[in-house]
C-alpha cells in the first residue's frame, strides 16, 4: 500500500462504505457503501483506508455490501485486519452531478445568512426526509438552532467556493 496520491493530498477524501469483516480466505473486503452512488464501486480503481492508498482489482455485488478485491490484500488476516474502518476516495473522484445538485460535505460548515445579511448560523447537519432535505443550522454563539427547508423558495443561494449560503426564511406561524 503507498502513501495518498497527488489528488488525495490537495483534497479531503470523502467516505464511501464501511468495511465489514472479510469475505472468504482469499482477503475479499466486505464493503457496506455509504454513498448515493453504490454503482461508483465497479469502476473504482484506487481507494484509501487510513489515508493509505489500496488498489482495487474488482468489484461485485452481493446482497447489501459489496466485496472487493484489492492489491496487497491477499488473505483472511489481512482482510481483516481493516475490519471496521472507513473506505474513502479523494475528492476530485467523486460523482459528478448536475447544476444545482450538492453533496452533503459540500454544504455542512456552511455560513448561512438571511435576506438582511444577518448571520444566522452554520450548517450543522442535514435532515432527509424524503420530500426535502432540511438544513440544522447552530448559532455558534448562542447554541441556537435553525431548521431550514432545503428549497428553492428558502435558499436562494449556494455559494461552496465562499462558503456561504443565503436564506429567506419563511414567515413563522
Amino acid at each position: 500500500m503507498e502513501k495518498l496520491s497527488k489528488c488525495a493530498t490537495e483534497e479531503k477524501l470523502i467516505t464511501i462504505g464501511k468495511i465489514g469483516k472479510p469475505h472468504g480466505v482469499k482477503g475479499e473486503l466486505r464493503v457496506y457503501p455509504l454513498t448515493d452512488f453504490p454503482e461508483r464501486f465497479t469502476n473504482l480503481h484506487e481507494a484509501y483506508i487510513d489515508n493509505t492508498t489500496i488498489n482495487i482489482i474488482s468489484a461485485r455485488y452481493s446482497n447489501d455490501f459489496i466485496i472487493i478485491k484489492a492489491e496487497s490484500f491477499d488473505n483472511r488476516e489481512k482482510a481483516a485486519a481493516v475490519t471496521g474502518k472507513m473506505l474513502k476516495i479523494a475528492r476530485c473522484n467523486v460523482a459528478p452531478l448536475n447544476p444545482g445538485e450538492y453533496y452533503a460535505f459540500d454544504i455542512i460548515g456552511l455560513d448561512v445568512y438571511n435576506e438582511n445579511g444577518n448571520f444566522l448560523g452554520i450548517i450543522t447537519d442535514i435532515i432527509k426526509t424524503g420530500s426535502n432535505d432540511v438544513y440544522i443550522t447552530e448559532n455558534p454563539v448562542t447554541k441556537q438552532q435553525i431548521l431550514i427547508p432545503a428549497l428553492k423558495k428558502v435558499v436562494t443561494k449556494i455559494d461552496i467556493k465562499n462558503k456561504r449560503i443565503d436564506v429567506i426564511m419563511p414567515d413563522e406561524a
